[in-house]
């Protein structure tokens, strides 16, 4: 099947902007607007958390970062892959398309990835230390909103 140049560059343009679209969830996150003081740093500066409960975010924390630091390297593979399937191609092709998708995959499985780890921390939290991290994470969401 052959394919166009205009639907190769819309394909790059997509997979450009799912790529900057899922740094910008990954950022919104994990970074609160307030005195650009990371999430991470508001629950251990700001609620007075437990002996136990800081054990408990650590070993969260320290799960997370490994797989967000694995899922990124898959991204920065996914696309090597597209830039030398571009060179290689006069169109976008099968090997595009493949990386375009396993791109697609690694940002989909990081925002996962990301929200499942935001849902982990909270459960370490007492109810008052969740309504104050719900508020931030809900500011950090829309703050480019307003």
């Amino acid at each position: 099947m052959k394919v166009s140049v205009r639907s190769a560059i819309v394909t790059v343009v997509l997979a450009f902007t799912a790529g900057i679209a899922g740094m910008w969830l990954g950022h919104q996150l994990l970074t609160a607007p307030a005195h650009d003081q990371s999430l991470h740093a508001m629950v251990h500066n700001e609620l007075s958390l437990t002996a136990e409960q800081e054990e408990a975010l650590h070993t969260i924390e320290a799960d997370f970062a490994a797989r967000r630091q694995a899922l990124e390297d898959e991204m920065r593979e996914a696309n090597a892959e597209l830039a030398a399937a571009i060179r290689a191609s006069e169109t976008a092709g099968p090997a595009v398309e493949a990386a375009v998708h396993h791109f697609h995959d690694a940002m989909g499985a990081l925002q996962t990835e990301t929200i499942a780890h935001v849902f982990a921390m909270r459960k370490v939290l007492t109810l008052e230390q969740r309504k104050q991290f719900d508020d931030r994470i809900g500011e950090a969401l829309t703050a480019d909103a307003k």
